[in-house]
């Protein structure tokens, strides 16, 4: 506990995007949040209070954000699962636990325990040789790196298996997947307490491009009641089975034929960031409720429709602040407003849409924000969200 609030002390694993919009719902709730940081330039380490600066995989630093923390979670999931177990025998307290974290760690671990528990999936195996490759069949497969893969990193569509042997050689750790005729993406986001309290939000649909997640949209157009109960019904069993605490992530693939589970995320994540706005009660909100044992709140909707649109660094890159006077912002080309200048276009063009910046360095493709429309006609909300983003990444009107 704080010694001056009297109130809980929780200590997050890393400082991106998801550990200072989680700094931000702990403020609301009068709670600490401590930081470790591999950097003090990180987004959430500019804007917290309690940061230490280390790297998620020294057991030491590990133990000092411990120290004083009610309890140890996370902003993303590469901690080694032995410094983890550690931590644990010395009696911390972390949530989720390392035997629930490892499904979100290893894509083989993951699909072997979902499979002995039924949960519906494409098929898979293991891979150790361009053989394993050969033998799964297919015209095309997907082979995703069993560890340390996201936002389309790690996952590569392979039409011969000696595609592979280059993979291997650098000692990357593979599954074989085959590639599912798909429908559309959707994701089903839960948590879950140690009390085994547990609370849905509606599913969304996730809109990827070049395995980038660049839109969601809450709730998922056109899915019917049935199968999104079904869909939310199997994140609450994952959840129970798993004994995930904190919030948990499904994505899933929908197919002529019904849902199957793609992949799985142990923390805060980036289809359900919508939820600051469009939900009464946030994710982050809910992470940080969930893991200190306290009573989940109410996940429903705050409007009929809501769009989260991601903000990924344009090609070109605004000018570096203080190129010019701030009075002298007006009637340049595009490529050449300052980002706050942006923000101002933006601002005057879509007062009703919601921005969240994450005090990253502009990089094309990097998720460096994103915004959040809400409304009742759905066509209007996307666009209002598109158009913010636009402006945002282009300087100029879509």
């Amino acid at each position: 506990m704080h010694p001056r609030t009297g109130l809980p002390v929780v200590g997050m694993v890393g400082a991106g995007q998801l550990a200072r919009m989680t700094h931000q719902a702990a403020i609301a709730l009068g709670q600490s949040l401590r930081i470790l940081a591999v950097s003090p330039d990180d987004g959430a380490a500019l804007v917290a209070a309690d940061v230490l600066i280390g790297d998620h995989t020294d057991l030491a630093a590990l133990r000092k954000l411990a120290a004083g923390s009610e309890v140890v979670t996370f902003d993303h999931e590469h901690v080694p699962p032995e410094h983890l177990r550690a931590l644990v025998a010395e009696g911390v307290t972390v949530y989720p636990g390392p035997d629930a974290l490892i499904h979100a760690q290893d894509k083989a671990v993951m699909r072997a325990k979902l499979a002995s528990l039924g949960a519906p999936m494409p098929r898979w195996a293991p891979v150790t040789s361009v053989e394993d490759v050969a033998r799964f069949g297919g015209a095309t497969v997907v082979v995703k790196a069993a560890r340390g893969g996201y936002d389309g990193r790690g996952v590569w569509m392979v039409s011969d298996p000696s595609q592979v042997q280059e993979l291997l050689d650098a000692g990357t750790p593979l599954i074989v997947e085959e590639r599912v005729p798909l429908v559309r993406e959707l994701a089903a986001v839960v948590a879950r307490s140690p009390f085994g309290q547990v609370a849905a939000w509606p599913v969304v649909e996730t809109v990827q491009r070049d395995g980038i997640n660049v839109e969601v949209i809450a709730p998922a157009p056109g899915l019917s009641e049935e199968k999104a109960i079904e869909a939310q019904e199997l994140a609450i069993r994952l959840a129970s089975e798993l004994g995930v605490v904190g919030v948990l992530a499904v994505e899933l693939f929908e197919t002529a034929d019904g849902i199957l589970v793609n992949e799985l995320a142990m923390r805060p994540h980036n289809s359900a960031h919508w939820t600051i706005e469009g939900s009464r009660t946030s994710q982050f909100e809910q992470h940080l409720r969930a893991v200190l044992d306290y009573p989940l709140g109410a996940t429903g909707l705050t409007a009929p429709y809501v769009v989260m649109a991601n903000l990924l660094g344009g090609d070109v890159t605004p000018p570096s602040p203080g190129t010019y006077p701030r009075s002298e912002e007006h009637h340049r080309p595009p490529h050449e407003m300052t980002l706050d200048e942006r923000i101002h276009h933006m601002m005057a063009a879509e007062p009703g849409v919601k921005v969240h910046l994450y005090g990253k360095e502009l990089r094309p493709g990097r998720k460096v924000g994103h915004v959040t429309a809400l409304g009742d006609d759905l066509d209007d909300v996307r666009r209002r969200a598109r158009r913010a983003v636009h402006w945002l990444r282009e300087g100029k009107q879509e």
